[in-house]
């Protein structure tokens, strides 16, 4: 089958190689020249752990375009999918400027049916919108769909290839069956497709983000409480996870979720359901208790050093909001960074795929190392932000020969605290015992 994609961003990359790789021949479209020109050279945009491989394979058996050209790009295409950039606006709700005005430009070029399918992010409505702005100048039918994207920063190929259920909002039994072509060979073990109307499918999306984002805050809230209690919220988590009902993943606490996935959709359900007169209060509790969770450790480390940072020097581990990514998008390192710098700190930082990405956003304001152990070197203490693999099992003598200070404050709670007691080290994590050194 001929697939276009518009956009060449996460999800726009991901979904072309991949619906490519089951042997579809697949353009993808942007209006970045440059990015364009990079991916036609065989030079991958983002880092995707699988994603380069696939991407080289299919360019090199030429099921995989790229260009600038819209019209080009999607000539022949049965399926059409829409990932555009949608970023919050002001009041929090997402914008589909990007979005519809590229639906504004495919009615006048359409020649024959096809399946548009809004695949970014999309507030409940937007199928709508979309549908009315082709029909301004289409000449032919067409119809168009919402089949959300559910792929995880880190594991997204896996997530596409493999997927635990697609979601498709439609009327159309005609969509339907090109849709149901085109998912077949993504579905053979029986994960099922299911099918809604549209604005269910819109809905799912950014109820199911919403909802892990609770169950994180949650976590971090009883986190909080095991701090004051003098429980251990990995005893808690435990106990909870193991209960069928509740389950084991995201009950890990730490200093708060990022990315370009779980703020913004938090934001724009609540903004959606303000829109129609509802306050989802559980929805402001969760954005108010993340933005505080984010530099959580910033008190305990001023606390340290008796109030006083400046001259101080930060080691900074993980830069990403999650590791296996280079996404920095909310990411908590840079609130962190904000922090230490405002009260005098100077920061030395180590992830091994982003830095590259936050030079880009804030320059030489902290000092890039080139492993973890030289981000140690004259350092005065150490934060962890990210929990990259390379960060659970350090060399801990190494860490102290390299620390002026033995003292470790771990937002990932990536190691024990009774082992931190037993090497003589500070310890501050999320909800478990300080450890004094």
């Amino acid at each position: 089958m001929k697939v276009a994609v518009v956009g060449t961003g996460y999800v726009g990359l991901v979904t072309g190689t991949c619906f490519a790789e089951t042997g579809n021949t697949v353009t993808c479209i942007d209006i970045d020249e440059k990015k364009v020109e990079s991916l036609n050279n065989g030079k991958i945009t983002i880092y995707e752990p699988g994603l380069e491989a696939l991407f080289e394979r299919n360019i090199k058996q030429g099921r995989l375009h790229f260009t600038t050209n819209l019209k080009e790009g999607i000539e022949g295409a049965k399926v059409i999918f829409l990932a555009l950039p949608t970023p919050p606006g002001e009041d929090g709700s997402a914008d589909l400027k990007y979005i519809l005005k590229v639906a504004e430009d495919l009615g006048p070029i359409l020649k024959d049916y096809a399946v548009i399918v809004d695949k970014s992010t999309v507030p409940v409505g937007t199928a709508e919108k979309v549908t009315a702005k082709i029909k301004e100048n289409a000449k032919v039918d067409f119809d168009v769909v919402s089949n959300p994207e559910f792929l995880r920063e880190g594991v997204a190929v896996e997530d596409f290839m493999k997927p635990d259920r697609v979601v498709v909002g439609t009327k159309s039994e005609k969509a339907k069956k090109i849709m149901d072509t085109l998912y077949a060979p993504l579905v053979r073990q029986g994960n099922p497709v299911i099918y809604m109307d549209e604005k269910s499918a819109e809905l799912t999306k950014y109820a199911a983000n919403s909802f892990l984002a609770t169950k994180i805050t949650f976590m971090n809230e009883i986190a909080n409480m095991c701090e004051l209690l003098g429980a251990d919220v990995d005893a808690v988590r435990k106990g909870v996870g193991t209960d069928s009902r509740i389950g084991k993943r995201f009950l890990f606490a730490g200093i708060g979720y990022g990315g370009s996935c779980f703020p913004k959709d938090v934001q724009a359900l609540a903004k959606s359901a303000q829109d129609v007169n509802y306050e989802f209060d559980i929805l402001k509790s969760v954005m108010n208790v993340n933005d505080k969770q984010k530099t959580k450790l910033i008190p305990q480390i001023k606390n340290y050093f008796s109030g006083d940072l400046s001259g101080k020097t930060i080691a900074l581990w993980g830069l990403s909001f999650k590791p296996y990514t280079d996404d920095i998008r909310e990411a908590p390192a840079l609130y962190n960074i904000d922090e230490l710098v405002k009260l005098g700190a100077k920061v030395r930082a180590y992830d091994p795929e982003a830095m590259e990405n936050v030079e880009g956003v804030i320059g030489d304001k902290i000092t890039y190392c080139n492993d973890q152990y030289h981000a140690l070197e004259g350092a005065d203490a150490l934060l962890i932000a990210t929990e990259w693999p390379v960060f659970r099992t350090p060399d801990f003598d190494r860490v102290h020969s390299l620390l002026n200070n033995k003292v470790i404050f771990d937002g990932r709670n990536l190691y024990s605290p009774n082992e931190m007691g037993e090497l003589g080290f500070a310890y501050y994590s999320i909800g478990r015992t300080i450890i004094n050194g």
